[in-house]
């Protein structure tokens, strides 16, 4: 008997004991980790302000490559969500929503030191109003670095149980945040480390269009004025296939690039058409979208038309590897890319498309849109031409420059909040403005692949 008392009574001192011990233990938990990425402080801004990238850094994947995740709320900013789930009690149910994000996208510039963004968390691990706090600091001796500072906060309150579990916060919280941190620096170390800030992008529903199209290559240490003489004599080839045809042509000119190299730049000169149906060869074909070539018949290289040409006869009426009309040895026609793309404007010369591209692939990157540059490539329209005055340029064109997409939002960020990209139209008699800056969306009949 005397033994039964002594072992209630070690009883009533463990539990004694172990709610002081809880009852003194902290009510909160929190742990963080820190790491400095090579990368503008936007672009990691960006990444961490949307979940479309999130499954391909996250530490979940690592736990269990089936784990599902499904996006809710808005695309970019407070309000958007990712919940997953899974089998494996390691990862198990969870949500995840951005709170808040200070200061707005648009005041993350070169002059923005510091940017915070704020997680909830809502998941199987123990406490309340669990959230992640991602804090940005602009470093280096020109501002290229970034600090993260990825932290886990928690509220236990007087959940003695909840308190207890802080002993494990160095568990998994801990390594959720360090595993996934380590993962974020390779997503961003696949973005081209370029400055968007001045971007104004937005995202146009394109409609498929008939096109005629010829393919061409230059030196590009000929500069513009090679590029001017390839896209003109490219141009005469289409209009005079156009005639032919009995076709007209219904819009400014379309380039395509297909490589921008260091060398050379390959690309294929278009202009949109009145038919979708043209009589070649002694008879009517109907135009269809182009598609990816046969990698395994293909030529390695498709720098001219005539090698774009798949394998046999170039017959017109006949079709290319890529599904397209062939019109004569050099023209080909097809029915242009139509769906949702990312668009910017270039004001000034074409020697800033270049640079226009790069900002919108960087900018598609850091908020997760989806592009293949393989099968609906880069393409820019001349919206307005230059106007020259003599040897002087009295305007610049504008250039509307298109990333098609495969996945993405109905707007982006800067649509979404009002932000008026500018046009031509309000600085002619000025310098081009930004490469970054951006006009209102095309119209449908300029779509292009």
């Amino acid at each position: 008997m005397m033994r039964v008392l002594e072992f209630i009574v070690a009883l009533v001192i463990v539990a004694v004991v172990a709610v002081v011990v809880g009852v003194v233990m902290p009510g909160s938990g929190h742990v963080e980790r820190s790491l400095v990425v090579g990368k503008d402080m936007r672009q990691v801004y960006d990444v961490l302000n949307n979940f479309r990238r999130f499954p391909e850094y996250t530490v979940q994947r690592e736990y269990d490559r089936n784990v599902k995740f499904d996006f809710g709320g808005k695309a970019y900013g407070p309000g958007a969500e990712l919940s997953w789930s899974s089998t494996d009690d390691k990862v198990g149910n969870g949500k995840l929503t951005i709170a808040s994000a200070d200061p707005t996208f648009d005041k993350v510039d070169a002059q923005a030191k510091k940017a915070t963004i704020v997680w909830n968390l809502d998941n199987d691990w123990r406490g309340n109003d669990k959230h992640f706090t991602l804090d940005l600091e602009r470093q280096g001796s020109r501002g290229q670095l970034t600090k993260v500072t990825w932290s886990y906060d928690v509220d236990y309150g007087f959940n003695l149980i909840n308190r207890y579990s802080n002993l494990y916060i160095h568990g998994d919280p801990d390594a959720f945040i360090q595993f996934t941190v380590n993962n974020l620096q390779n997503v961003l170390a696949s973005v081209q480390n370029v400055d968007y800030t001045k971007l104004i992008p937005y995202i146009e529903q394109t409609q498929p269009t008939p096109v005629l199209l010829v393919s061409t290559s230059i030196e590009r240490k000929g500069g513009l004025e090679a590029l001017n003489d390839a896209t003109d004599k490219a141009i005469g080839q289409i209009q005079a296939a156009a005639k032919k045809l009995g076709v007209t042509t219904t819009g400014p000119r379309i380039i395509y690039t297909t490589n921008y190299g260091d060398q050379t730049y390959t690309f294929d000169v278009a202009m949109p058409i009145s038919a979708t149906s043209l009589n070649v060869g002694g008879q009517t074909v109907e135009l269809a979208a182009a598609k990816s070539p046969d990698l395994s018949t293909a030529p390695a290289e498709a720098s001219t038309s005539a090698n774009a040409a798949a394998s046999g006869d170039n017959t017109p009426g006949g079709h290319d590897r890529f599904g397209r009309l062939i019109v004569d040895n050099d023209v080909r026609a097809f029915l242009a890319f139509g769906g949702p793309a990312l668009k910017a404007v270039w004001n000034g010369t074409a020697a800033g498309v270049p640079q226009t591209r790069d900002l919108l692939k960087a900018y598609s990157q850091t908020h997760g849109y989806k592009f293949d540059e393989v099968v609906n490539r880069f393409y820019d329209i001349e919206a307005k031409p230059e106007v020259k005055q003599g040897d002087d340029v009295k305007q610049y064109a504008e250039y509307d420059v298109y990333l098609p997409l495969s996945w993405a939002p109905d707007q982006t960020p800067e649509q979404e909040a009002g932000i008026k990209p500018p046009s031509l139209d309000d600085n002619s008699d000025q310098a081009p403005a930004s490469s970054g800056s951006a006009a209102a969306p095309a119209s449908a009949a300029s779509a292009g692949k």
